[in-house]
């Protein structure tokens, strides 16, 4: 019987040492990456407006090329919505919306995941002249876990896990509008 206590003491002092240690655990986190495309800055954005594009560059959107697409509204401007749903768990069920526009500059987006698992994130594409042929594109990824997950964030390394997708995608991206 003192066993038995003495572990489930043990146990619920685990949980809340980590219930105490969560409230002082960041809760968001931002990732980023760069690309410069040999092609102008008009071509890039004008090609990145359309959310019917990104299939197929987005890593995730080519890991199932039988993943179901639905879009709602005029591509390429604001309020578009690109959804997507895979019996695949790495690509899932969500949706993004173009939320904001800044004409050849910024792309802002707002992803909602459904499956695996519910989440929001805030992602910003934005183009730069380095000269008349040659865009740099940073692509920002926001977001945030809620309070007791975020403590994951102590051991997950979210920059290197998303990031790397994101640079592949880039990497897709520079591939296919270099062609052009």
């Amino acid at each position: 019987m003192n066993l038995v206590l003495s572990t489930l003491a043990a146990l619920v002092s685990t949980v809340v040492i980590l219930l105490i240690i969560a409230t002082f655990v960041k809760k968001e986190y931002t990732i980023k990456r760069e690309i410069v495309i040999n092609q102008s800055r008009h071509l890039v954005f004008e090609y990145l407006k359309q959310l019917k594009n990104h299939n197929q560059f987005i890593k995730w959107a080519m890991l199932d090329p039988l993943m179901k697409s639905e879009f709602k509204g005029t591509d390429g401007t604001v309020g578009f919505i690109s959804a997507w749903e895979s019996d695949n768990n790495k690509v899932g069920k969500g949706e993004q919306e173009i939320k904001r526009i800044n004409p050849e500059k910024q792309i802002d987006l707002e992803i909602r995941f459904i499956k695996p698992f519910h989440g929001v994130a805030n992602s910003y594409l934005t183009t730069e002249s380095i000269s008349e042929n040659n865009t740099l594109v940073e692509w920002k990824f926001e977001s945030q876990m809620a309070y007791p997950m975020n403590l994951m964030l102590l051991v997950l390394n979210m920059d290197k896990m998303l990031g790397n997708d994101l640079q592949i995608s880039l990497n897709n991206l520079k591939v296919l509008l270099e062609k052009c």
